[in-house]
C-alpha cells in the first residue's frame, strides 16, 4: 500500500505532526531566524532547552530550514524569471535535472498550461538566455518553454508556514 501524504497539522498519514507550540516556534523564527532560544521560550511558554530540542526535531524532520534569504539584486543576480515548461512523457527526470541546476531556485510540478514551473535566478540576460536555450530546452523530454521575466519584485515573504 502506498503511503499517503497529509497536512502536517492533522497528524494523519506519514507527515510529522506539528502542534500549536511548534507552529509558534516556527513563527518566531520566521520573524527573526537568529532569535535566541531563551526569547522564543519566553514567547511560547517553554524553557530554552525545550525550544532547542523542538527546533532540532523540526530541522531533522525536514519541516523547516533556517537560512539567510537575500535580495538577488544586491548579491549580483540582476535577472530573474519564471519559466513554464511543457514535457513529453515522465516529468520526474526533467524535474530532477532542473533541481540539479544551481540557477533553478524553485521547481514545481503543476496542473494547467505548464507541466513544470521553474524560478531561475541569473547574473544577467546573457546568463538567462544560456540557461534557457542551452540547458533547459536541451533536456530530453522538454517540448516547449515560456519565460516570464521579472521586472520588479514587489513582495517576497516566507511567513505562510504558520497561517
Amino acid at each position: 500500500m502506498a503511503s499517503q501524504s497529509t497536512h502536517p497539522r492533522t497528524g494523519t498519514g506519514s507527515s510529522p505532526t506539528i502542534d500549536a507550540v511548534s507552529l509558534a516556534i516556527i513563527e518566531q523564527l520566521q520573524q527573526d531566524g537568529r532569535r535566541p532560544y531563551a526569547a522564543i521560550g519566553k514567547a511560547v511558554g517553554l524553557s530554552e532547552a525545550a525550544v532547542r530540542q523542538r527546533v532540532q526535531k523540526l530541522l531533522d524532520q525536514g519541516v523547516m530550514q533556517i537560512v539567510a534569504v537575500t535580495d538577488p539584486l544586491t548579491v549580483g543576480f540582476r535577472r530573474q524569471a519564471m519559466v513554464g515548461i511543457n514535457v513529453e512523457g515522465d516529468l520526474d527526470p526533467v524535474a530532477d535535472a532542473l533541481t540539479a541546476m544551481a540557477e533553478c531556485e524553485y521547481v514545481v510540478m503543476t496542473a494547467g498550461s505548464f507541466d513544470l514551473m521553474v524560478e531561475v535566478v541569473c547574473e544577467d540576460d546573457d546568463h538567462l538566455l544560456d540557461v534557457i536555450n542551452k540547458r533547459i530546452r536541451t533536456l530530453p523530454g522538454v517540448r516547449s518553454t515560456e519565460s516570464f521575466v521579472y521586472l520588479k519584485l514587489k513582495k517576497q515573504t516566507y511567513m505562510w508556514g504558520t497561517r
